[in-house]
C-alpha cells in the first residue's frame, strides 16, 4: 500500500534541504511513498500582516527564496520528470555552493544543468501562474494543517513540523515516517543540541 505524504520546502533552509533531500533518495531506492512537494514562502511566513503578499508582487520586488520557488513551481507542474533532478540541485547551489538563489542566472544555471531549457521556465513563471500556485498551496497548508515552517510533513489530518540533524540518514526519515501515525505524541522538542 503506498502512503501519501506532503512535504513542504523552501530553498533557504537547510533542514528543509535535509528532509526534502532524503524524501528524494527514498524515491530513487523505490520506497512506496507517493509525495507532493509544497512551496512555502519562508519570507511570507514571516511578513508582517499590512505587507503586500509576495505572490502579488512583480518578480523583481520579492523577497528571498521566492523567485527560487516560483522557478521550482513551473518545473514541478510542467516537467515532472525533471523536478527532483532541479529540486536537489537548487538546494545544493544553496547550501553547498552558497550562490545566491535570488539571483535568476543561479536558477537557470541548475535549469540547464538538469537538462531543463531556462528560457521556457522563465517564460512560465512570467505568466504568473506559478505565483497563484504558491499563492494557493502556502495558503492551504497554513490554514488546513496551521503550517508554521519547514519542512512539515503532512499525512491525512497529521502536520508535523521536522528538523533533520544530519544529511542521507534513511533511518531517520522512516522513523519520522512511522511517528506521523503515532498521534499521542504533540511536541517533543529538545532543549538544547550539542552541536
Amino acid at each position: 500500500m503506498t502512503d501519501s505524504i506532503s512535504l513542504t520546502y523552501d530553498y533557504l533552509c537547510p533542514f528543509a534541504r535535509n528532509a526534502n533531500e532524503m524524501v528524494v533518495e527514498a524515491l530513487a531506492e523505490g520506497t512506496d511513498l507517493d509525495v507532493l512537494f509544497v512551496p512555502f514562502s519562508l519570507k511570507e511566513a514571516h511578513a508582517d500582516a499590512d505587507d503586500v503578499a509576495q505572490w502579488e508582487l512583480p518578480l523583481d520586488a520579492v523577497g528571498t527564496g521566492v523567485l527560487a520557488l516560483l522557478w521550482s513551481i513551473a518545473i514541478r507542474d510542467n516537467h515532472p520528470d525533471l523536478f527532483l533532478d532541479f529540486h536537489v540541485s537548487l538546494f545544493n547551489a544553496r547550501h553547498d555552493d552558497g550562490s545566491d538563489i535570488n539571483n535568476e542566472s543561479v536558477i537557470e544555471d541548475v535549469c540547464e544543468t538538469v537538462g531543463l531549457d531556462p528560457i521556457r521556465i522563465r517564460e512560465c513563471v512570467a505568466t504568473g501562474v506559478p505565483a497563484k500556485t504558491l499563492a494557493t498551496e502556502h495558503s492551504r497548508v497554513v490554514e488546513d494543517y496551521g503550517v508554521f515552517g519547514v519542512p512539515t510533513f503532512i499525512q491525512g489530518d497529521e502536520a508535523v513540523f521536522v528538523r533533520f540533524m544530519d544529511r542521507h540518514e534513511m533511518q531517520d526519515l522512516e522513523r519520522v515516517l512511522e511517528m506521523l501515525k503515532w498521534t499521542n505524541l504533540n511536541e517533543f522538542k529538545r532543549t538544547r543540541i550539542d552541536r
